[in-house]
This record gives structure tokens, sequence and C-alpha cells, in this order.
């Protein structure tokens, strides 16, 4: 199915292109998401019309990403979790632990899908380097620091 872009998508394409896609990732996710528009004659008009205040709204979009990234670059996530006498965590910490201590934090605009945690979710005590994707072009890198509460 071909659509059109209505913003930046990493390993996709820009706004405004073109692109060919599976049919079922543009239905179930694309098109729901609002992120892209199936691309006929009358849609590729709309978009040429509207394309102007498509890309203020990406840039706006981009700048918030930018500022919370410029804030959240270096930030220390202290995350208590009940851990054994060796160190290892009753459980573990996930991303959606950390989006909520980033929120907790008075970042409101992290949420857990853009925690990224390369090699899952964290199961001892220690210091970990984690990415924040806020945007297709602004990640961030934060540290989290899981303490251990002896049981």
């Amino acid at each position: 199915m071909q659509v059109i872009l209505l913003e930046k998508i990493g390993n996709l394409g820009n706004l405004g292109e073109v692109v060919r896609v599976r049919d079922g990732y543009a239905r179930n996710f694309l098109i729901p998401q609002k992120k892209a528009r199936r691309a006929t004659e009358a849609a590729l008009k709309e978009f040429e019309a509207r394309r102007a205040e498509l890309e203020k709204v990406q840039a706006e979009k981009l700048a918030a990403a930018q500022a919370v990234s410029e804030k959240l670059s270096g930030y220390v996530v202290v995350i208590n979790q009940k851990a054994g006498v060796d160190g290892r965590l009753f459980g573990s910490v996930t991303n959606m632990d950390i989006a909520a201590a980033l929120v907790a934090a008075g970042f409101e605009s992290v949420e857990k899908q853009q925690v990224r945690l390369p090699d899952g979710a964290l199961k001892a005590v220690g210091e970990y380097p984690v990415q924040v994707h806020l945007h297709a072009d602004v990640n961030a890198d934060i540290t989290v620091a899981v303490q251990g509460d002896m049981a």
C-alpha cells in the first residue's frame, strides 16, 4: 500500500514522502496513529495544500523535544527496589518504572515507549546508561541508578 507520511518516521521516510509499506502496517499502525494517509490523488492535493501547516507542527514538536532533551541529558534517575544481599533485585526495573520516575521528577512528556533499554529490564543494583527517544531526530542519554533496599 502506498501512503503519504504526515510526520518523520525513523527508517521509513520524512514528512510528505510517498512510501510503499505493508498493508497491515499501514492499516493497523500508521493510519490510526495519524502518521500517514493513503496516497490517493485527492489526498495528495489536500496534503500539498496543508504542507506548510504540517511542517510548522513538526518543527514545533522537534523544538519541544530538543528542549526536553537538553534538560534530560546527563540526568540521573534514582530508583529504589527490593534486593537481596548479593545485589540482585526481587523483580526488575522496566521502562515503565523509569518513565514513572521521570514523570515524578517533572518530565511530563516522557512515556514508557520512549525509554529504550538495550539489554532488557534491569535486574541488579548499579548504574545503567539508558536512552530516551523523544523524537525521530532527538535522543537523550540518562543514567538510571538502581539502589537496593535490603529485604
